[in-house]
């Protein structure tokens, strides 16, 4: 147990460390969580829009029985 330990312990050092000493990567990470907001919240909201809103429950059970039993 002491060793996995020291192991994580290492492991953070390690990713600590490293992004201290970034210069470049701080902008792509910047990009990076920019692109992925993009992602999954801009897409989600025009693209993506949950298929049983404005159902009440048992209009909500039936789309899914509908949808599970249906033949591929």
């Amino acid at each position: 147990m002491k060793s996995i330990l020291r192991f994580l312990g290492r492991v953070a050092r390690f990713y600590v460390e490293g992004f201290q000493s970034m210069t470049w990567g701080r902008t792509l990470w910047i990009l990076i969580l920019v692109k992925l907001f993009v992602i999954f919240v801009i897409l989600r909201i025009f693209f993506f829009q949950p298929a049983l809103s404005g159902m009440d429950e048992a209009e909500k059970q039936e789309a899914v029985g509908r949808a599970l039993s249906q033949n591929p």
